[in-house]
Formats: C-alpha cells, sequence, structure tokens
C-alpha cells in the first residue's frame, strides 16, 4: 500500500512529487488519447463504419450515458480513493483507445466507445473533485490555466506527429490508436508507481446530496453540457460530411486550436481571477451565441470552408474560459460538499447529453440549420443565468439575489 501523506507534508516533497505535480501528469496524460480519439472518431466512422448521422448521434448518446451515471462515483470512493479512481479510470480510458481501431463494426464501435468513456468521465468527475481540494481559492484560476495549457501542449505533439506523419507513412486508424492509448497507459502507471496518495485536509461526504443553494451551479452545468454535445457531436462532423476534410486536415484544426489554448488558457485563468466569474462566462455565452447563429448561416448562406474553419476554432477557444465555472463553484461550496457535488455536477451537466445527440441526428438529417440554431438559444439562455452569479461569489452568497438581500438588511 502507498503511504498516506497529507497536503501539508506534502510541500516537503521534492516539486515533481507534490500534488500538483500529479495534477499536471494527469492533465498530460488524458488529453493525449481523448483528443487522438477525437480527432480521428468521425473519419473513422465514415470510411470505416459507413455511419451517416444519425449513427453519429446514437455514437455520442452512448458515449455520455457514463457521465450521466457519474454520480456513481460517490458509491465507489465509500472504498476507494478518489485518486485512485481516478488512476484507474485513465488506464480504462487508454486501454480502450487503443484497441478502437481492432472493432470496427458498429456493434465494435458502440462497445469501445462506451468502455473508453467510463474511463474519460469517472477521471473527469474525480480530477475535477482533486483539483478543487488540492487549489488554494486564491492559485485555482491561475493553475487550472496553466493544467489546461499543459493538457494542450500534450495533445499538440500527438497532433503534430498526425499531420506529419499520416499520408507520408500511410499510417492506419489501428496504429494511431495504438500509440495514443499506449502513451496514456504508460503516463498512468508512472502516476501509480511516483505518487503516494495524498490526503486533503477536509473529509469529503460519501453520500448524494443535492444543495438548494447549489441552484445556479447545477443549472449553468446542465445547459453547458446541452450545448457542448451539439459541438462536439456536431461542429467536427460538418467539416467531413460538408467539406470533405481528411484525417489530416481535421487533425490540423485542432492543431491550431491546441497552439491557442496553450497561449491563451494561462491568460483565461488570470482574466478569471482578476475580473470574477461572471465576466468571463458571460463573454463566453456571449462569444458561442455568434458562433452557433454564423454555424447556421453556413447552411442558410452557403458560406464556405474558411469561415467555418474559423468558427471551429473560435468555438473551441471559447469553451476555455469554462474554468470559471469550477472556480465559482469552488468559492460557494462547503469543503467537504466538492466530491459529492462533483459528481452530482456531472450527472447533470449529461442529462441532456444522453438523448440530445440522438434526436438531433434525426433533426441533423433534415436540417443541420435548425440544429445550431437550438445551440445558438442554448447558450443565450445561459448568457441569462451567469448574468445571476454575483461579482464576488461566496457561500451565501452564491446568487445577486442572496447580494441584494443581504445589501438591503444592512
Amino acid at each position: 500500500m502507498r503511504p498516506l501523506i497529507s497536503l501539508a507534508d506534502a510541500e516537503k516533497l521534492p516539486l515533481w512529487r507534490r500534488p500538483i505535480a500529479l495534477l499536471f501528469l494527469m492533465a498530460l496524460a488524458m488529453p493525449i488519447a481523448f483528443n487522438v480519439w477525437s480527432a480521428l472518431l468521425n473519419n473513422f466512422v465514415i470510411e470505416v463504419g459507413n455511419f451517416d448521422g444519425s449513427d453519429i448521434g446514437w455514437l455520442h448518446t452512448i458515449r455520455e450515458i457514463p457521465g450521466f451515471l457519474a454520480i456513481g462515483v460517490i458509491a465507489i470512493i465509500m472504498f476507494m480513493r478518489e485518486q485512485t479512481l481516478g488512476l484507474v479510470s485513465l488506464l480504462l480510458l487508454g486501454v480502450a483507445t487503443a484497441i478502437t481501431a481492432q472493432f470496427p463494426s458498429m456493434g465494435g464501435i458502440l462497445t469501445l466507445t462506451m468502455l473508453s468513456s467510463i474511463g474519460f468521465h469517472y477521471y473527469e468527475t474525480v480530477n475535477q473533485s482533486l483539483q478543487l481540494q488540492w487549489l488554494s481559492k486564491d492559485r485555482a484560476p491561475k493553475v487550472l490555466g496553466l493544467l489546461m495549457s499543459a493538457g494542450s501542449a500534450a495533445t499538440l505533439v500527438a497532433y503534430v506527429l498526425i499531420v506529419i506523419s499520416w499520408r507520408a507513412f500511410d499510417l492506419s486508424y489501428n496504429v494511431v490508436y495504438m500509440v495514443g492509448g499506449g502513451a496514456t497507459v504508460v503516463l498512468t502507471i508512472l502516476a501509480f508507481v511516483l505518487y503516494p496518495q495524498f490526503e486533503a485536509p477536509n473529509p469529503q461526504i460519501k453520500k448524494f446530496i443535492l444543495r438548494r443553494r447549489y441552484w445556479l451551479y447545477y443549472a449553468l452545468q446542465f445547459m453547458a453540457g446541452a450545448r457542448r454535445q451539439i459541438f462536439i457531436v456536431f461542429a467536427g462532423f460538418m467539416m467531413v460530411e460538408r467539406f470533405g476534410f481528411d484525417v489530416h486536415e481535421i487533425t490540423s484544426l485542432f492543431l491550431i486550436n491546441l497552439v491557442i489554448n496553450i497561449v491563451f488558457a494561462p491568460i483565461f485563468g488570470r482574466l478569471v481571477a482578476r475580473f470574477g466569474e461572471r465576466r468571463a462566462l458571460c463573454i463566453e455565452y456571449v462569444g458561442l451565441v455568434v458562433v452557433f447563429l454564423a454555424y447556421g448561416g453556413i447552411y442558410y448562406f452557403g458560406w464556405g470552408v474558411v469561415i467555418a474553419s474559423v468558427l471551429y476554432i473560435l468555438d473551441h477557444m471559447f469553451f476555455a474560459l469554462a474554468l470559471a465555472l469550477k472556480t465559482y463553484f469552488q468559492k460557494i461550496a462547503d469543503p467537504g460538499d466538492i466530491a459529492p457535488t462533483a459528481a452530482v455536477a456531472f450527472t447533470i451537466n449529461h442529462i441532456a447529453a444522453v438523448f440530445l445527440p440522438a434526436l438531433l441526428g434525426y433533426l441533423w438529417l433534415v436540417s443541420p440549420f435548425a440544429v445550431f440554431m437550438l445551440a445558438a438559444s442554448m447558450a443565450g439562455i445561459s448568457l441569462c443565468l451567469a448574468l445571476l452569479i454575483p461579482r464576488h461569489p461566496a457561500k451565501g452568497h452564491e446568487t445577486i439575489f442572496q447580494t441584494r438581500l443581504t445589501q438591503a438588511a444592512e
């Protein structure tokens, strides 16, 4: 059994063995497998699986079921430490990604998608909890930005290799999936071996909780999950289906996104720390409304591939501001609520994700324009909700309503 070390004692360890170093190692490991899978997915399912818009909708519905069941993390951490569960989940993601191309039938693709999704969503649930427990409130926005930048840098290396070698060496889907998933497996094993178990100062409640004062956080999570699915499922699919992008071309778009994230994610973290969560989220949602309306313009006005590519990059960049939602919750939460609420929030985030891709897959067959107009309306609702966040959120000041009541009482 690995030694158990408190966060205070962990500060005496060498820098590379401290909790923040483990967060960075995991931030490097997860995006390699997940983003390699994502980069190849649309071409793989169209060229190998002969998927249409309805099939891709069903695939993403299957992929989101584990996210909806992320609440199961609460039961698992009753007998398994969060850090261990996170690494086990990361290992499952890597292994499932590595063998994806070996099962090219629709049944095989859906099965491996389900397994990798269990790994991804359970890892993300635990990782968010560990970040908010291990990082102080004043450092969290900046460090979260750096973690995003590190993950983008790791994926950047993978994407550069795909772009350079896909045609030059006539790579197969199997080779790329094996290398991407295998890299995540190796880094996860290093995380198991090199780091002790870290103990946060505030014991986590190990039961299901729903608190009325977190209602705005829950609502923002629900809307974030709904609109994000439209981007994940249909934005990339549009680039392949409408404009005929090849693997190296769609990967080039991801590559540009990663470079932007490496540069801007730390900047976004500093902006959140300086100007607050409300302003950051409002900027994100206004930007997404404009982007989704413009996506619709591609189908309504027949705009070309250059505009579509620029919108795809902007879309991805705005999502980086979502780190403000994490820090908003950190500021309003009881310290012991972080782990169970992370699981509940992930489930809420995926309520729409379970049924929305499949339903919108059928709508896509009729009108892609309508799909993107629906996404724009969702971003608009999110903007309205973000305006309810106070300038300085805290326990007892979760929304502007509590702030105004306090001011009136004074």
